[in-house]
């Protein structure tokens, strides 16, 4: 939280007549969250709107309140949450953030909005909207994107279509009418960002497909995490990803920080194998990560672990195990992408990382996201029985 935001910001508005506002203007007050009661207030919120969806998984709220007090991605990243308020009712939250590390690769105006949910109040996304340009404009933002929670390499984007399938691990959810309240306050698409579910025991390699892995497959040499060396690992898995996006939309590169932050949960949760490395003369050039979908274990706890959450997620974790997960992260190195080994290696990782999870009885992953026009990576999925079945969509907007 940012000790100079401004210390109250009412917002009235009547700009917007498409929907019947369930409150009068006058009555939704947007005030910046300072100290830990407001946090607290912040991180449950979505839990509050959201609970009567089916398919809502609540985010553990000590795991919520550690990534927006404690992520190392602060070296890099300036945050400020606001609530809205109705009376001493909660009935929205945003958060505003600039990026340093962003603003090197994007430009100096860049801004960013995230953690948004609310309830289906024209007003209320107005007045949550119109707190969070104001601080951001006040830091030199004028070119806003968003969802990022909080950086693009976190959870990021909104749902705006998959909306009866429960989110997994470390990706969002959102009501129905989210984006059109977004959109009536001049956001307009940016990216698409997809997910495809895979059936582990229904891939299925085309003849076509099958001959690139098996005339390349004497060049590739797979092999799993060496724990033993895990410090080491983790910064060749780094220097892959970063090197593997550098030209994607929107990307900023990982950091040493922010990777071992990651690579301390990958330790704790991901069987060795389920990160598989591709070399080549040697070399790491690609690698896959594959991991089981916390979400399933931790959806009946509603944000909590006390008193008893921590015995029944590890059961769930330990004995009665996910049958479903996610693969993350996929990176290629630049120099293989365009070649004829780029495709083949991913086709072996998919291939190798299939078989991980058939043995840790994983029945079924989410692959994401995806970029809508990483055409290649669509190609090779859609090809093997994938199916696309979740968008997630980032706006930007210029004040």
């Amino acid at each position: 939280m940012n000790s100079n935001a401004p210390s109250e910001v009412r917002v009235s508005s009547d700009t917007h007549h498409h929907a019947a506002p369930r409150h009068s203007p006058a009555e939704i007050d947007v005030r910046p969250v300072k100290g830990r009661r407001d946090l607290a207030t912040f991180v449950r919120l979505p839990g509050d709107l959201l609970r009567d969806d089916p398919q809502w998984v609540e985010p553990l709220h000590l795991e919520r309140r550690l990534h927006l007090t404690k992520n190392p991605a602060f070296d890099h990243v300036t945050w400020q949450g606001f609530i809205a308020w109705s009376g001493d009712r909660p009935v929205g939250r945003i958060s505003a953030q600039t990026d340093s590390l962003h603003r090197q690769y994007h430009g100096a105006d860049s801004g960013h909005f995230g953690m948004l949910d609310a309830i289906d109040d024209p007003n209320v996304f107005a007045a949550l909207f119109t707190a969070a340009e104001a601080w951001l404009h006040e830091r030199g933002a004028r070119h806003i994107t968003g969802p990022y929670n909080l950086t693009i390499n976190e959870e990021c984007g909104l749902l705006v279509d998959g909306f009866e399938w429960p989110p997994s691990m470390m990706m969002g959810h959102a009501g129905r009418y989210y984006a059109s309240h977004v959109e009536a306050q001049g956001y307009t698409p940016a990216k698409d960002l997809l997910a495809y579910w895979m059936s582990t025991r229904g891939v299925n390699f085309t003849p076509t497909m099958r001959r690139m892995i098996d005339r390349r497959r004497e060049r590739i040499h797979l092999r799993p995490l060496r724990r033993d060396r895990f410090d080491e690992e983790l910064d060749i898995l780094r220097d892959i990803f970063n090197d593997a996006w550098a030209k994607n939309w929107g990307f900023v590169p990982f950091t040493e920080a922010e990777f071992n932050e990651l690579g301390t949960s990958l330790k704790m949760l991901v069987p060795p194998e389920l990160i598989q490395i591709a070399e080549i003369d040697a070399k790491p050039v690609a690698f896959i990560v594959g991991l089981p979908n916390l979400n399933e274990a931790i959806a009946p706890l509603h944000g909590r672990l006390w008193p008893v959450g921590w015995l029944r997620l590890l059961w769930r974790l330990k004995v009665r195990r996910p049958k479903t997960g996610r693969v993350p992260l996929m990176g290629v190195r630049s120099e293989y992408q365009f070649s004829r080994l780029g495709p083949t290696l991913a086709l072996v990782l998919i291939e190798s990382i299939q078989a991980s999870l058939i043995r840790h009885g994983i029945e079924a992953v989410e692959m994401s996201w995806i970029l809508e026009d990483n055409a290649g990576m669509r190609n090779i999925l859609e090809h093997i029985g994938t199916d696309l079945y979740k968008r997630y969509r980032l706006y930007e907007k210029h004040l």
